[in-house]
């Protein structure tokens, strides 16, 4: 029997208690009966059963299992919350020996009796070595992983076709596409020349940005197997401790990592995708430290556009261009029912108006659950970024819990230009309304002619009843109410970066002098 066969049989044996399970929750007899009732806890132990035999499983399931937990459209929110808790620590010597990954590639020009091992993860272990005269990092792939990853991703397409029938049919097309996007994403995860150029690029781009620091790459020590960077320390950002002496605190730097992930995906275009607590540190001088580029990512403008498009609709509550946003990325079928999707999502923006608290977890949970009757998918690089949101705001609020981490995105997408501000968005809304009532104010003229006309003919009666006003009536107060609207206008201007307040302010005078001056005759 060969080792994919073996490999194959063991898996299924592992996850068919778990299939079983799920079946009985629509049949309480697998195929006929009633559905049974499993509440909350019932579903996260079994969650945790299940993560706990992806980690036995080894690394290409703990990879599935952390990519399934970004992915509501396919898990419940419970395994979802589960699945994210996956951690990947492995002993250095569990499935080959990481040092003789080293004694190959850089024999010849390290010392590798100074090599002290840091931390090891399912595919690659970290070591620190002496490197003229100081301390560098060393990302070294496990021995042998890329041909097991390779083997275990045969395994999991293979489970498909035994899969799907325990789902609904909304997720059977979810995990047809995921098996493409999970396997991109974990073998370019083992590709260390990758990673190693868009670290590169990405601290390229901070490069002017003092309260940042990435880690400097040595390319001549590098390679596929192999990643030399430099032995950077600091404070996990999450420690009690992590900003005493320091002249930041816990909010400052919350807003300092939300705005510095944006500037990556949506201006740069290249942005790490894993900021939980262990890949985030702060630096003596308090400066943001960023660790480990192996889940990270590019965007290309097209997609930084729609996803700001994305935004931009929420914000507006414009549910058309919310539906043309999702098309645009990939979201939905451009041949979707556009009608039945707009209703949707009408009720999504009205689900997240009703709550108190509008987090960017929420909106997407409100948002791929409510869109469960339709097929679609996250496509990975949208993917990942939807993880940074998460996992970033998650990151952000044991910083501060009361961190508003939406507000903070539309700051930072006011302060690029890349949306308008309120003031502005009104005043085009404003400007689209009008446009919309041009056609019917040009029928005005012609509706005032015909009804003159009936006047003249006696064909048109007007009625008025006589009313007791009881007091001074006065002739010039639309005046008055005009200077206060001018009033409340300058107000509201002063809010805008263009000095529009200052004219608004000079007509409201002229229309206050025009009412005293009327009203004292």
């Amino acid at each position: 029997m060969s080792g994919f066969v073996r490999r194959y049989l063991s898996v299924v044996f592992r996850f068919l208690p778990f299939a079983i399970a799920f079946l009985r929750d629509r049949h309480r007899f697998l195929l006929f009966g009633p559905g049974r009732q499993t509440d909350e806890a019932a579903h996260r132990d079994r969650a945790e059963r299940i993560r706990d035999t992806m980690l036995e499983l080894g690394p290409a399931f703990v990879k599935v299992g952390q990519v399934l937990s970004t992915r509501p459209d396919i898990v419940p929110r419970t395994y979802a919350r589960v699945f994210g808790t996956l951690q990947d620590e492995i002993p250095e010597d569990a499935g080959g020996d990481p040092r003789a990954v080293l004694a190959e590639e850089l024999d010849d020009d390290l010392d590798l009796s100074t090599v002290d091992p840091i931390a090891g993860g399912s595919l690659a272990f970290v070591y620190t070595v002496a490197y003229r005269g100081e301390r560098i990092a060393l990302k070294v792939r496990r021995p042998g992983v890329k041909p097991v990853i390779e083997r275990d991703l045969r395994v999991i397409r293979g489970l498909i076709p035994l899969v799907a029938p325990v789902l609904e049919e909304r997720q059977r097309y979810s995990v047809r596409n995921v098996a493409d996007d999970f396997e991109e994403i974990i073998l370019a995860e083992l590709d260390f020349d990758r990673e190693r150029a868009i670290m590169a690029e990405i601290n390229e781009n901070f490069a002017d940005d003092d309260r940042v620091v990435i880690p400097d790459a040595y390319e001549s020590l590098s390679s596929e197997r192999v990643l030399a960077m430099e032995y950077l320390t600091g404070r996990k950002i999450t420690d009690d401790d992590a900003f005493d002496g320091l002249d930041t605190d816990a909010h400052e730097m919350a807003v300092r990592i939300t705005k510095v992930y944006l500037k990556m995906g949506l201006v740069d275009g290249a942005f790490h995708a894993d900021p939980h607590p262990g890949n985030l540190a702060v630096t003596e001088r308090g400066r943001l430290l960023i660790y480990d580029f192996g889940m990270s990512e590019r965007l290309s403008p097209t997609v930084q556009r729609d996803i700001v498009g994305l935004y931009r609709a929420l914000v507006r509550r414009d549910v058309d261009a919310l539906v043309d946003a999702l098309i645009a990325l990939d979201v939905l079928e451009a041949d979707v029912d556009r009608v039945e999707v707009r209703h949707v999502l009408e009720l999504v923006i009205e689900n997240l108006e009703g709550r108190s608290e509008i987090t960017w977890r929420l909106i997407i949970t409100e948002l791929t659950s409510m869109l469960r009757d339709f097929p679609f998918r996250i496509p990975p690089d949208v993917m990942l970024l939807v993880r940074v949101g998460t996992v970033g705001e998650g990151v952000c609020r044991q910083l501060d819990p009361e961190f508003d981490f939406l507000a903070v995105v539309r700051d930072f997408l006011v302060e690029r230009g890349l949306i308008e501000s309120e003031l502005e968005a009104l005043l085009e809304e404003s400007w689209t309304d009008a446009q919309r009532s041009i056609p019917a104010l040009t029928r005005i003229p012609a509706r005032l002619d015909r009804t003159l006309d009936r006047l003249e003919r006696g064909e048109l009666v007007v009625r008025t009843e006589s009313h007791d006003t009881r007091g001074a009536r006065d002739d010039h107060l639309g005046d008055a109410v005009i200077a206060a609207a001018l009033i409340v206008a300058a107000a509201v201007l002063t809010l805008s970066e263009r000095p529009y307040e200052g004219p608004v302010s000079v007509l409201a005078a002229v229309f206050l002098v025009v009412y005293l001056a009327r009203g004292s005759r």
